[in-house]
């Protein structure tokens, strides 16, 4: 065979493109070309090689295919007697995917990235033509399958992929600023950012649920403040007295917002829209000044003040809280504890008053500080795209493309 040198530019492209489809980095993830392979013995018909448009575009004579491989040195290809088929050499097999060989590819390996989004893979490889001996590039796309400016190109030894990254020519290209580094150094890089990543996500999660919390502590302290002086506590030898029965005295006098008291005990608070020594007061007044009885029980009337009032008005609000949550779950009130609240009509048909107080938050109704879920592990060795598309995806696999 001939030297290289003797190959014009057109048969050197032609040699490149189709040495690379059958190459060590284009074959194990081309499933056409695999799947072509298992059809004669790994024979695969030059009139098939012209359907992958990057070999088309340089030219559809099969002849000129014929010269110009039989005028490459590299003898990674065979072709037939009758000059319709090639294949690659059985002689050259493929190097086995395992965890050693995957090393020494990921360690021969350059991330570069800073180039025009418009840039094309013949630029890139005319651009590394006096830069070394390159293998493959690999031109990283996004979602949309378009270019992202950066590149994984693979040299053909670690030695040669560390003195690219120190090469000053590198640091440019075309007016914008490159950056370069090993594609072990990028991974590194990237990994150590996404873990950087959660440790804020979740430190911004912990500090929202600490706002949230703490917001909610100032509307309880509000909703306390907003009640304080409307808690009315009642004891007394009260027998079967119902929560009726107090609605019953002050029906006429004052609005009741929530009654806590089960039948049986022997006290209980009432908490009122407005002030609960007024209420108390205009009752009395109507019972001739004297404090009044409940089903001719004599009852002791105490306005709550100070801690009493606070503790008493926080219970009733849980109490609230928990009763409103209940019904949100199509369950019934407080049936067996007797704690009384708005909404319906007593065995006299009067009806009593909702709570109708700002809703409090508690901390059980704030979600979990759960770290935002991890993204997908990838191995180092990617076939450079952001979502790391699998190598079957890929129908027709261009030179470096």
């Amino acid at each position: 065979m001939a030297d290289n040198q003797e190959m014009s530019l057109l048969e050197k492209k032609v040699v490149e493109q189709i040495e690379y489809y059958f190459g060590d980095h284009n074959l194990p993830r081309d499933k056409f070309l695999k799947e072509q392979l298992q059809l004669d013995d790994g024979w695969v018909t030059l009139e098939t090689m012209l359907k992958f448009n990057r070999l088309k575009s340089l030219t559809s004579d099969a002849a000129a295919i014929v010269e110009s491989l039989q005028k490459s040195k590299t003898g990674l290809l065979e072709i037939s007697e009758d000059k319709t088929k090639i294949r690659r050499n059985p002689n050259k097999p493929l190097p086995e995917d395992n965890e050693e060989y995957r090393d020494v590819l990921k360690h021969k390996s350059v991330y570069m990235k800073g180039f025009p989004l418009e840039t094309t893979l013949d630029e890139i490889k005319e651009w590394f033509a006096d830069k070394g001996t390159v293998e493959n590039i690999y031109m990283r796309k996004g979602a949309q399958k378009t270019f992202k400016g950066s590149i994984f190109v693979v040299l053909e030894s670690e030695e040669a992929a560390k003195a690219l990254v120190e090469r000053t020519d590198v640091k440019e290209y075309k007016g914008n600023e490159m950056i370069v580094m090993m594609k072990e150094a990028y991974f590194s890089k990237k990994f150590a950012e996404r873990k950087q990543n959660r440790v804020e996500a979740k430190a911004k999660a912990k500090g929202e649920k600490e706002d949230k919390q703490k917001q909610a502590e100032e509307e309880e302290l509000k909703s306390l403040n907003d009640q304080r002086g409307c808690l009315l506590k009642f004891s007394g030898e009260l027998g079967q007295t119902s929560r009726e029965d107090f609605h019953t005295v002050f029906s006429d006098h004052a609005q009741i917002k929530w009654i806590d008291f089960t039948r049986g005990a022997k006290e209980g608070t009432i908490l009122f829209h407005s002030n609960a020594q007024e209420a108390l007061q205009k009752v009395r007044e109507a019972h001739g000044g004297e404090d009044p009885k409940v089903k001719e029980q004599v009852v002791q009337w105490e306005v709550l003040e100070g801690d009493a009032e606070m503790e008493t008005l926080k219970k009733i609000i849980e109490d609230q809280q928990e009763s409103m949550n209940k019904r949100k779950g199509g369950r019934g009130g407080h049936r067996g504890r007797g704690r009384g609240r708005g909404g319906r009509r007593d065995r006299g048909g009067r009806e009593q008053t909702q709570f109708k107080g700002k809703k409090t938050k508690f901390e059980s109704d704030e979600e979990g500080d759960e770290e935002q879920a991890s993204p997908k592990k990838r191995p180092l060795e990617s076939n450079g795209q952001d979502n790391e598309e699998p190598a079957c995806k890929q129908v027709k696999s261009e030179n470096g493309s």
